[in-house]
């Protein structure tokens, strides 16, 4: 197999200048290169830049795919909007760690799948990205995937207790669900997890909610929201606000947890509870695919027996046609016998006529005695005379 690697950087909450994109040139004279990405796809040779590096100075999300299964997404949030503590509860080494630069935070998800089903990385970035913009408004569930998955690749122990567990896992949305499926999670472990989980997502406000706290806000308050939103430079004002309301309504800031310290499990239990999720989604598909097989052998059986009672009052005819097929000796003439002889044969049993049929066969088997394909063909369909 050749090699493949996909490198894709987005920008996200600033296009790159000018003299970004020459900068970026730089590195490869083949890459796709606008004012909001970096695409670029490898066959031989390597990546020249740091995609870590990058991160920190040009782009808002990347993501990495090779066809011997490493996976990575990166995604820098402004720490102004994600707390770096509440992120580093989640972090585990090699699969999900994340640093900070400067005003920023930047998240690495990083999975090793040797048997992975392989795909190209087209599309992965544009339906991973929307996950930076639910972190801004509180939604850390991808968070507790990626610790999820150091749980997966045994970097934790099993007495290791898990972080606070966010609201909504049992019911995943797109990007989330997209994240799962790059990174390899694992369905069931992913259904153990969510069983101590809340249905309702965090970060959600009512619409009473909102308007009482904006009623509370002072005038001044609101002419400053007001001046930013004119001036345009900042994209996360609405985040911003979202964070504080967040905060003074629900007092619930940092981890949007619907666990408390005390009902959070080890890593032991979670693998255990997999094990039994598996066992029985697996069970469960064993009982659908055999009452699939049962409603599928019944519903050919049901055609057969139309289709044999089709043929009834014409057997005359279709020896007749057997016979002219066997005499053309060629090959799929003879393949076309051998079904109608199938027919008759279970035609005769269903009329209690199996007697009559063998005398028939016993008849062609003498008559064709120098044709051993066609024999052969008789003996293998269990055409016996």
């Amino acid at each position: 197999m050749s090699e493949y690697q996909y490198y894709e950087f987005r920008a996200v909450d600033r296009p790159l200048t000018q003299r970004q994109m020459e900068e970026l040139r730089a590195y490869s004279s083949r890459a796709r290169i606008s004012p909001d990405s970096f695409v670029n796809v490898y066959n031989w040779g390597d990546f020249k830049g740091d995609p870590a590096r990058w991160m920190e100075e040009y782009f808002d999300a990347f993501v990495y795919l090779a066809n011997w299964g490493t996976r990575t997404l990166m995604l820098r949030v402004p720490t102004r909007l994600l707390d770096p503590d509440t992120v580093q509860k989640y972090c585990a080494r090699d699969s999900f760690s994340s640093w900070t630069k400067g005003a920023h935070l930047i998240l690495t998800f990083h999975s090793e799948e040797e048997e992975c089903e392989w795909d190209d990385g087209e599309g992965w970035l544009g339906s991973l990205v929307q996950l930076r913009s639910d972190l801004i408004r509180g939604d850390y569930r991808c968070l507790y995937l990626g610790w999820l998955l150091a749980v997966q690749t045994g970097e934790l122990d099993d007495d290791t207790v898990e972080p606070p567990l966010p609201s909504g896992l049992g019911a995943l949305n797109a990007p989330l669900g997209s994240i799962a499926d790059f990174l390899g999670i694992s369905p069931d472990l992913i259904a153990a997890a969510a069983e101590k989980s809340e249905k309702e997502p965090a970060g959600r406000l009512s619409a009473e909610d909102i308007a009482g706290w904006v009623a509370k806000l002072t005038l001044k308050e609101k002419d400053a929201v007001l001046t930013k939103l004119l001036e345009g430079d900042d994209s996360h004002i609405a985040a911003e606000l979202r964070h504080r309301a967040l905060s003074d309504i629900r007092g619930e800031r940092k981890c949007g947890s619907g666990s408390q310290a005390g009902d959070r499990r080890k890593v032991g239990r979670l693998l255990d509870r997999e094990d039994v999720i598996e066992k029985q989604r697996k069970k469960r598909e064993a009982d659908q695919q055999e009452r699939e097989r049962v409603r599928r052998e019944k519903a050919e059986a049901e055609e057969r027996r139309k289709h044999l009672e089709s043929l009834d009052g014409r057997e005359g005819a279709l020896w007749i046609q057997i016979d002219k097929l066997i005499a053309t000796k060629q090959p799929k003439r003879y393949d076309e016998a051998v079904l109608l002889l199938q027919d008759l044969r279970d035609l005769a049993d269903i009329k209690g006529a199996g007697s009559e049929f063998g005398l028939r066969m016993s008849a062609l088997y003498r008559e064709h005695i120098k044709k051993p394909s066609l024999l052969e063909r008789f003996r293998k369909a269990k055409l016996s005379g």
